[in-house]
């Protein structure tokens, strides 16, 4: 279906990846993985067409129509969403458009009509009458209601130009899509949906993503980036990490053994070689050593952070209480009567479809924000440190390198000191004078973890804290937390995260909340039932 033959890809003197030959064949779905810069997105524009690799070649089959996620939301902005959708199939688009200015012509010619038909034929294989409802269907799967369907894309809210985006490259059945993180900004009940599409679809998937969860349920092969390299290995995510990780301890348990055999070699050969009687087997074993080289281990580029809070004091009995908290911005309800206890050992998640929401309650427990009514309170013992979503007011305007910014939180005011906390988010060296305000978006989320355990806090606020993270990243977060045994409250897209750090689920709804003591899978499966039984 889709071919890669001895292709490279080459920055100036940096190369990504070369001698790179693989093979995607339909009813697969192949997860891509690298970390950050190892060149993810730059295989998927290759893919596309959209690069011109240095060398080497990509082919797809004959007569086989590619589909890609498109990045530019701003690309559709004089379309309707439901016309933006249908684009996904460019051909069937313009043929529908044709079609329908042929018609609307007063002179209408014999030539009009011939063209007409042909036009008719074409548009029925392509599946044309069926398109508009394909395409609402995927739309309201996404969550994007029928209501606006219609509307033109720039009059729709940002978060929804990505869903209608992503519909546009699910429309049509395609052979192939490319998705460069589909899951970004979608809410947890969409990539569900997503999940299933793709777990049924027929055709090759490619799709980069930081979600570990969703690779899981999604993927048959896993390509991994690494090493100036692209292999390809059978099997999900966890399936390729724990594999690699096998790998890498073998390799290691050879290194070691071949070393002692050496030592052993060399031993021998010093003790022995000026003994005659021995000086025939020290030969033979000097041949020996020879040919025996340690296999050096591989130079990832991967690099992997370490996430861990400690808290200075021991929290009391009381940790927060909310009690009747309601919020009406800009004339709409986000918050209503909301009420609940935190107790000992919760470790909760907020859910809800409405993110607004869900970030106003963070902002409101965090005094950013006035309730309408309602009261939030603290425990005295209570040290709260918050990972807000929009954390782009630290760093904007800011002059400060890392050392300087860090220093702003720390009563230790030592660079040793304060490297030590950058250090585990892997700011090393001359990384730490790296002027903030040039950070990445993934950079800035490790900075603001190692502001986080600097504070010594005993009770975690995050929302939407693994945006931006790689895999590598999110995994040494979801152990920081796991291993945190304090309080926390978090929101967050990834699935796993959610699933092993959480006991207790609070939904924010327009009713209020539903609060749950149990996993993230026990919730969506309670949820599952009552959305069955209610239909």
């Amino acid at each position: 279906m889709l071919s890669v033959n001895d292709l490279s890809m080459q920055f100036g003197s940096s190369v990504l990846f070369s001698r790179v030959d693989l093979q995607f064949t339909p009813g697969n779905c192949y997860g891509i993985i690298g970390a950050n810069g190892a060149g993810k997105s730059t295989f998927i524009k290759i893919l596309s067409g959209e690069l011109e690799p240095t060398s080497g070649s990509v082919t797809l089959a004959p007569k086989k129509r590619m589909s890609v996620l498109k990045q530019n939301q701003s690309l559709y902005d004089d379309y309707p969403v439901l016309d933006t959708v249908i684009m996904g199939n460019q051909r069937l688009y313009d043929c529908g458009k044709e079609k329908d200015a042929i018609y609307d012509k007063e002179d209408f010619t014999d030539e009009d009509g011939i063209r007409a038909a042909e036009l008719e034929e074409e548009f029925a294989e392509l599946g044309g009458w069926e398109a508009e409802s394909d395409a609402g269907r995927i739309l309201q799967g996404l969550g994007v209601d029928v209501s606006l369907h219609q509307n033109l894309m720039k009059e729709i809210d940002p978060r929804l130009k990505v869903k209608v985006l992503l519909a546009q490259a699910l429309f049509g059945h395609p052979d192939v899509i490319l998705l460069d993180e589909p899951t970004n900004n979608l809410d947890l009940a969409s990539v569900v949906w997503l999940e299933d599409f793709l777990m049924d679809y027929e055709g090759t998937v490619l799709v980069v993503s930081h979600d570990r969860y969703f690779l899981n349920n999604v993927c048959t092969h896993i390509v991994d980036i690494d090493y100036g390299k692209i292999k390809m290995y059978v099997g999900n995510y966890d399936f390729w990490y724990e594999s690699s990780q096998l790998v890498q301890k073998l390799l290691k348990d050879q290194n070691k053994k071949a070393e002692q055999k050496i030592q052993e070699l060399q031993t021998f050969i010093a003790r022995f070689s000026a003994n005659k009687s021995k000086s025939r087997q020290a030969t033979s074993r000097r041949k020996l050593l020879d040919k025996i080289t340690v296999e050096e281990m591989p130079a990832s580029n991967r690099r992997y952070p370490w996430v861990g809070f400690k808290a200075e004091r021991e929290p009391g009995k009381d940790r927060l209480f909310v009690t009747e908290v309601s919020k009406t911005v800009d004339g709409v309800k986000l918050l209503n009567n909301v009420s609940f206890i935190v107790g000992k050992e919760d470790k909760i998640a907020l859910v809800g479809k409405n993110e607004l929401a869900v970030t106003m309650l963070y902002k409101i427990l965090m005094g950013e924000e006035e309730p309408d009514s309602g009261s939030v309170k603290w425990g005295a013992s209570i040290t709260p440190s918050y990972f807000p979503k929009d954390h782009n007011s630290y760093f904007e305007g800011c002059d400060f390198d890392l050392i300087e910014w860090m220093r702003q939180f720390s009563e230790d005011k030592r660079e040793s000191y304060l490297r030590t906390f950058l250090g585990r988010m892997l700011f090393s060296g001359d990384d730490v004078y790296k002027q903030v305000k040039v950070l990445s978006g993934g950079e800035k989320v490790r900075c603001m973890l190692s502001k986080m355990m600097l504070s010594g806090a005993n009770f975690l606020v995050l929302d939407q804290p693994t945006n931006h993270l790689d895999l590598e990243s999110i995994a040494a977060l979801n152990n920081g937390l796991e291993a945190f045994k304090h309080n926390i409250i978090f929101s967050c897209h990834d699935h796993q995260l959610t699933q092993t750090v959480a006991n207790r689920i609070i939904e924010i709804t327009e009713d209020g909340i539903i609060d749950r003591m149990c996993t993230y899978d026990e919730y969506m499966h309670i949820s599952d039932l009552e959305s069955a039984a209610r239909q």
